[in-house]
């Protein structure tokens, strides 16, 4: 190749650098800019579902002073949230009939969906389930402790429209 055409190669290669280069620094000048209702860098989704147990006295299906606490701070953390549903499990200790078990694995969980819906949960599909004393035990016959409590597992969405808090 001749020195001639060599040069003009290379300025048809640099002219196309530089034309390259400026159409990515106009992309970027289009960039959306930070503001206080938009920041660049937005926090993640705190919308998540979450469990928690709600313990009882034996033989109770009552609520404690220490539930009502818990039911407060689950508000707090679905505030600003879209709750899906809820799903409350009520369990019971193995002393007393299966069937007395079961019934008050039923008032358990109905007591602790009862609370929720006075702590604000309202216009939510609740899911309520009774395990009784299924589980109670372990595989080698000893009791499992502190089966007197109901699961409460609260299912959580970001609200359409809503930046993530």
């Amino acid at each position: 190749m001749k020195r001639v055409e060599w040069v003009k190669a290379s300025k048809l290669v640099a002219a196309a650098g530089l034309a390259m280069t400026a159409a990515a620094l106009a992309g970027c000048q289009s960039a959306p800019k930070a503001s206080a209702e938009r920041p660049l860098i937005q926090a993640p989704a705190t919308c998540t579902d979450f469990t928690f147990p709600i313990y009882f006295e034996p033989r109770s299906a009552e609520i404690t002073p220490e539930a009502e606490s818990l039911f407060g701070a689950a508000q707090s953390r679905a505030h600003g949230c879209d709750v899906t549903g809820i799903v409350v499990v009520g369990l019971a200790d193995m002393p007393g009939t299966v069937n007395a078990n079961l019934e008050l694995s039923k008032h358990r969980a109905g007591s602790v969906t009862s609370a929720l819906q006075r702590h604000g949960f309202t216009n939510v599909e609740f899911h309520e389930k009774a395990a009784g004393e299924t589980g109670a035990v372990t595989n080698t016959g000893d009791a499992k402790p502190l089966r007197r409590r109901a699961d409460v597992s609260i299912h959580l969405a970001n609200k359409l429209g809503v930046a993530p808090r």
